[in-house]
């Protein structure tokens, strides 16, 4: 994907607390839960509930919300479009990041089995 340094710029400086509970919205909206939401986050970036939620009430933007997370090593099996991009054709890693997570949560809405969003675990 050729993003913008705009669009980067965006991602980079908005925070995680402003879109989690859109995410929550989204799945619940769908029938999942949050808990799977954050089955699905904390697959993808190592947080468990305790730091999930310390990195919310700290407001941290995405930069520093994946700067703190240990991707998981399975991460560049997500692929696919999401918002009109093939998340691996993003080149900003952490546009990338971002958008591996959206990807994630859109499959959790879209009624996809956990092992499947899970990437075999």
């Amino acid at each position: 994907m050729k993003s913008t340094s705009h669009h980067d710029e965006r991602i980079r400086t908005m925070t995680f607390a402003s879109v989690y509970p859109h995410l929550v919205t989204k799945v619940e909206k769908k029938g999942r839960t949050t808990a799977e939401l954050h089955d699905v986050i904390q697959w993808l970036t190592g947080f468990n509930e305790k730091t999930l939620k310390k990195h919310i009430d700290e407001k941290l933007t995405f930069e520093q919300f994946f700067e703190r997370a240990k991707l998981n090593p399975n991460a560049h099996l997500i692929t696919g479009t999401i918002c009109g991009y093939r998340v691996e054709e993003i080149e900003n890693p952490l546009t990338q990041k971002v958008r591996y997570l959206d990807k994630l949560v859109d499959e959790l809405a879209k009624g996809r089995k956990m092992e499947k969003i899970l990437r075999g675990g």
